[in-house]
């Protein structure tokens, strides 16, 4: 089956509880769907779903990342194709089987690193925020080895290379999807808030 992205979401809670694995999860998804409608709009659920549980396995079997996922996904019944596209992320920096092909999974391989680093680079500024981040703060940050040391540049530079896309335009267009990520969570919250 392919889940709904409820569905995914649910998922992903299964066996993940930090809250920050969780909210890393709904970026990501949100990334992918901002990229699906620019490059694969009638599939862009799909993209989402997979954005959603690509580190399903990540919280209980940190050393069996993306290798474990198949097996989790496989027990939850989840469509071949979802789990192919989640786990090509790991590609080299893990045991995954799966090599990026698709543009989705390129996407996902470029984009997974990178919103680590934005994230992080939002959290520095006063406004905690990516609305008012600027890419040379990405850029600044992305030359720091030292800052968000887990997030690993030559991934995101090899990602850029898959996509045949300039390493700038990259990360411009991820800070826009993460803005746009921002942007759905702070509508849903007062949206909770208000109800």
């Amino acid at each position: 089956m392919i889940p709904t992205i409820t569905e995914a979401k649910t998922l992903l809670k299964k066996y993940n509880s930090e809250p920050h694995l969780i909210k890393h999860g709904e970026t990501v998804s949100g990334v992918m769907g901002y990229f699906a409608k620019q490059h694969d709009s009638a599939n862009e659920d799909f993209w989402r779903v997979v954005g959603m549980l690509h580190d399903i396995d990540f919280e209980q079997f940190p050393e069996e990342h993306c290798v474990k996922g198949i097996e989790l996904l496989q027990q939850n019944d989840v469509d071949e194709s979802v789990i192919r596209a989640a786990l090509s992320h790991g590609w080299e920096m893990t045991k995954s089987p799966y090599e990026p092909q698709s543009y989705m999974e390129k996407i996902l391989y470029a984009t997974d690193e990178l919103t680590g680093l934005i994230g992080a680079t939002a959290i520095m500024r006063p406004s905690k925020s990516c609305m008012d981040l600027e890419l040379s703060s990405v850029k600044k940050k992305f030359k720091d080895k030292k800052f968000a040391a887990g997030c690993s540049r030559d991934v995101i530079r090899h990602g850029a290379e898959l996509l045949n896309m300039e390493l700038d335009t990259l990360i411009q267009e991820t800070i826009l999807a993460m803005r746009e990520v921002e942007q759905s969570q702070n509508a849903e919250k007062s949206q909770s808030e208000g109800a």
